[in-house]
Parts: C-alpha cells; sequence; structure tokens
C-alpha cells in the first residue's frame, strides 16, 4: 500500500471493516517506515518484525470472518520499554537491568491492548528508569526529534513521541511522572494525555510513586479515546487504580466547547515563556473563544512547587538505585547516579514537609477548579533543544526540573492533563497547548 502507516488508528479500523486493506498491509507499511528512517532517529531499542506480521495475519483473519475483537484489532502499536510485555526484555533504557530473567507478565496497559487485538511493533526507547526529560541512555544512545534531527524530542516517553511523529504506527504507550508524556508530546508536535493518576492501572507501580501515570500518544484525540476504552479497563494488581468507570470515551467527542468555562493562565504567575510560544498559545485560546468557550484569563495562585517535587522525585531515585552495588552505579547515566548521590542528603523531615505541601497544592487546584471546567497553559516555556543535553542551561542540582514548569505541578495534583499541537515556531519546531 506504502502510506497506511500514517492512518489514525480510527481510519485504519474503518478500512479493515470495509476490506479495503488488511492489519498485514498496516504492519508492513509501519515496519517498512521504521527500516527507512529509525537509523537516524533512534526511537525504537526493540523492533519484533516477524512477530508483529504474525499478530496481524492472525487479526486479518478475524476481520474476514467478521470476529474482529474491536476497533483496534490490527492497529499497529509502539511500548514504552518501562512497561512489560511478556516474551520481551524491558531494560528500561539502563545497562543494570540483568537481560536473563523471565518476562512472563504484560503491564495492564500492555495486557488490554492485548486482548484488544493491538498488534505490538517494538518498544520505545527511554532514559534510564525515565529520569528526565529527554531520552537518551548509556543503553540506547540519543533518541532525535523527527522535526529536527539536531534536537530532542523530549522525554522521558521520547522514543513513543518520535516514533508517532516519524509516522511508525498511529498508537503509543507513555509513563508520566513529571511530564514525560506531555514534554515530548509538544516538542514532537503530538497529542499527549495524563489520564487522572488510577485511572489507567499499572503494574509494577513506579518507583517514582504516586505522581507517575500511564497513557496514549497519537496524533489524533480520537485515536487516544480509543485506547482509554481498553487500557483504562481494570486490573486487580493496581491496588491505587480508581474504580472502573466503563466510560465510553468516545462518545463527547466533536461536541465542542461551547459554554465551558476555562481558565487561562500563560505563565502560572511565575514562568518566563518565549514569546513566540506565549503568541502561538494565545491564539489558540482565542480560537477555543471563537468556538463559544468563555475565557478568563487567572493564575491558579500557587507557587512553584518545583523545590517540592524535586524532593519527592530524588526520593525515588533513591530508592531505586541507592543499594545498587558500586560496579552497577558506574554503568549509570552520570547524570542519574549524581541524583542518586544528592538525595542521600535529604532527610525525613524534608521528605515529609514535601509530602505536606504537595496535600495543600492538590487542595488548592481541587478548589480552584470547582470553578473552571479546563485550565489553559503552555505545554512547554521553550521550544525543543539540542539532543543529548540534560537541559537547554545549565540548572545545576535542579537537573531537568526547572525547564518543565507547565508539567510537573500537575504531576503532584495528579489531575488529568493533556499536550495539544497549537502551531510551530518560525524555525519548524512544534508547540504545545497544555489542557
Amino acid at each position: 500500500m506504502g502510506e497506511l502507516n500514517w492512518l489514525s488508528a480510527a481510519k485504519l479500523s474503518r478500512g479493515f471493516a470495509r476490506k479495503k486493506f488488511s492489519p498485514v498491509d498496516a504492519v508492513r507499511d509501519c515496519l517498512a517506515q521504521i527500516a527507512r528512517h529509525d537509523t537516524a532517529i533512534y526511537a525504537m531499542c526493540h523492533v519484533q518484525e516477524k512477530a508483529a506480521l504474525e499478530q496481524a495475519k492472525a487479526s486479518e483473519a478475524r476481520w474476514n470472518k467478521g470476529e474482529a475483537l474491536g476497533p483496534l484489532d490490527g492497529v499497529p502499536v509502539l511500548i514504552k520499554d518501562l512497561l512489560l510485555v511478556k516474551g520481551w526484555a524491558t531494560l528500561r533504557g539502563s545497562k543494570t537491568v540483568e537481560r536473563n530473567q523471565p518476562w512472563d507478565q504484560d503491564a495492564p496497559s500492555v495486557a488490554r491492548l492485548r486482548e484488544a487485538g493491538a498488534v505490538f511493533l517494538g518498544a520505545t526507547t527511554t532514559p534510564e528508569f525515565g529520569w528526565k526529560g529527554v531520552t537518551d541512555s548509556p543503553l540506547t544512545g540519543i533518541t532525535r526529534n523527527p522535526w529536527d534531527l539536531s534536537k530532542t524530542p523530549g522525554g522521558s516517553s521520547g522514543g513513543s513521541a518520535a516514533g508517532v511523529a516519524a509516522g511508525y504506527a498511529p498508537l503509543s504507550l507513555g509513563t508520566d511522572g513529571g511530564g514525560s508524556i506531555r514534554i515530548p508530546a509538544g516538542f514532537s508536535g503530538i497529542y499527549g494525555l495524563k489520564p487522572s493518576f488510577g485511572r489507567v492501572p499499572a503494574y509494577p507501580l513506579s518507583p517514582f510513586g504516586t505522581v507517575a501515570h500511564v497513557g496514549p500518544m497519537t496524533h489524533t484525540v480520537e485515536d487516544s479515546a480509543l485506547m482509554m476504552n481498553e487500557i483504562s479497563k481494570p486490573d486487580p494488581r493496581d491496588w491505587t487504580s480508581l474504580p472502573y468507570e466503563g466510560r465510553d470515551y468516545m462518545k463527547k467527542l466533536g461536541k465542542g466547547v461551547a459554554g465551558l468555562k476555562i481558565a487561562f493562565s500563560p505563565a502560572l504567575g511565575y514562568v518566563d515563556v518565549d514569546p513566540e510560544i506565549s503568541a502561538a498559545v494565545k491564539k489558540a485560546v482565542e480560537v477555543l473563544a471563537g468556538l463559544g468557550a468563555e475565557i478568563e484569563q487567572v493564575d491558579p495562585g500557587f507557587a512553584d512547587p518545583g523545590p517540592c517535587f524535586r524532593i519527592l522525585w530524588w526520593c525515588g531515585a533513591r530508592a531505586l538505585l541507592g543499594k545498587l552495588p558500586d560496579e552497577k552505579k558506574a554503568m549509570l547515566d552520570p547524570a542519574l547516579a549524581d541524583v542518586v548521590a544528592q538525595s542521600m542528603a535529604i532527610t525525613p523531615e524534608e521528605y515529609f514537609e514535601a509530602v505536606r505541601e504537595r496535600g495543600l497544592l492538590g487542595s488548592q487546584m481541587r478548589v480552584f477548579m470547582e470553578s473552571y471546567d479546563l485550565l489553559l497553559t503552555p505545554t512547554l516555556p521553550i521550544a525543543a533543544f539540542g539532543a543529548g543535553l540534560l537541559s537547554p542551561a545549565d540548572e545545576g542540582k535542579s537537573k531537568w526540573v526547572y525547564w518543565t514548569p507547565f508539567s510537573y505541578p500537575f504531576n503532584l495534583t495528579q489531575q488529568p492533563a493533556a499536550s495539544v499541537p497549537c502551531g510551530f515556531t518560525k524555525a519548524g519546531l512544534p508547540i504545545g497547548l497544555h489542557i
């Protein structure tokens, strides 16, 4: 066929149903796109060509018999290398993970997609254990932005974002503990959703704690809704998950924003935002106003919770890696090893004070959102910067945290948040609107 890799999951599904093309055609086009481009982008750390074609043939047979498992049957998907996939070595971007061990479980979101008949093309790159907002690791090297190979796609779900942006597959799974879905969605020009904490069950739970979410990364909102219909289904292994709602996420698509009361905070009251990004985001907000939304420019009124987030995140790194033997610590990303070393100085009193501050922020945002349906900000205050850099400037002990000021506050509060493309810089780099 040649270009089925660029079709949305919804369009692929309709094509399968009408027998215009088959899952085998779609998977072949996706694999060909990966073969053409991934030696430059490095979004994939594992590709399972033979198994994917076998899955596609099984799906094709189901569609031909009128026995498709659902709209995602036969649709290609990419899985971030932090999520367990039965039969794959989930190495989490790290040389410290032992490859030769039983890989006999699917993570809940992976299991639900498998049950829906989705075709797994392979695993996408992540920084080591998903620890930072860009995507490079000692294991897989540097992942690059398809819009400009000299730039980062963001992270930590950078491989998933770059893979979708480059047309490897219409669907990908990401994780988000401080912006790791929304940062690369913003830098790579795709849609990324961090659902409410616990809405998508997770197992094993993130070592970084109750800031970590699992969610869809796609070209279209419709495709993410199709994914949410599956991955939000219950799994008893996640004791922190929310009760299953059985919601059809497709139901309200297309109903518009007329009558919604929307808060617009251009900078949360304290962020320095690039003027090009400010202008694009403001224009997007004006579009929503033109569609009938009631917009009020207002800040939520909290101070930057970066220090609070940093303590909680650094303590997660300490719990995960602090007891590694010295020979394994030497294998770590040097900047991550430095985070682990820094974390040793955090006292129990500081940790519990951060927990207290987080609770206050969550309460404040709950009260604020009583008055509004949505809060809008930029996804990021800057456009994508150089690939292979930890941050756009030397941040000392803060590492990656402070250049992502619009994302991590809403991991602390656990509320749903998404990045939607809303334009490009003059240099042709994507800009995201954060909702």
